[in-house]
């Protein structure tokens, strides 16, 4: 989920800032410290907006820098348990397909990609089903559901789990394929009803 959170913080503008505008400087301060950070509780931050300085400059004696309160608007992405996104297949392997959701990448492990069993082709790069004959591959946009999130501060270290199981999830071809009114066979002239 992608929102926006008002943050208050007290930051340090360094003397070799003193000659630029207070707000741009606030803001290129802010910028270089929380963009592309991850927080356990917000998530990661994209982008700072809105700098507001709040308080006189305050000096403490021995540092050259002044420190000021300020607020500040971050677009952050979290996310959370039961949520569908649209996603695209980034890579195939072994144990399932890596997804992208917003600026994260989750598993869709091999048991959750159909209630069919789905199965690795090394040559192909493909990970599909026999009776269906369903498959996905790189770069295939599918809709996902996000089933488990462990947010740590790396992205490498933050693992997001998801899954196609649930109806209305899948490659759209596969949703289009379901909603497709089935064809009754003919009977023949003579047949008993």
């Amino acid at each position: 989920m992608y929102y926006i959170k008002t943050i208050e913080d007290r930051i340090r503008v360094p003397p070799a800032m003193f000659g630029s505008e207070l707000e741009d400087a606030v803001q290129a301060i802010l910028r270089e410290r929380y963009e592309g950070r991850i927080y356990k509780d917000l998530g990661i931050i994209l982008s700072v907006n809105n700098p507001k300085v709040v308080s006189d400059g305050m000096i403490i004696p021995g540092d050259s820098g002044a420190y000021y309160s300020v607020q500040y608007d971050a677009l952050c992405f979290y996310p959370m348990v039961n949520e569908v996104y649209k996603a695209e297949i980034k890579e195939i392997v072994e144990f399932g397909a890596f997804a992208s959701i917003g600026p994260f990448q989750g598993l869709l492990h091999v048991s959750q990609i159909d209630k069919e069993k789905f199965y690795y082709d090394k040559k192909a790069k493909t990970l599909s089903s026999k009776v269906l004959k369903k498959a996905i591959k790189k770069s295939d946009d599918v809709i996902v559901k996000v089933s488990t999130v462990s947010m740590k501060s790396t992205s490498s270290d933050t693992k997001i789990g998801l899954t196609m199981r649930p109806d209305g999830l899948g490659r759209p071809e596969w949703l289009e394929a379901k909603a497709a009114p089935k064809k009754e066979k003919k009977k023949e002239k003579g047949e008993e009803k």
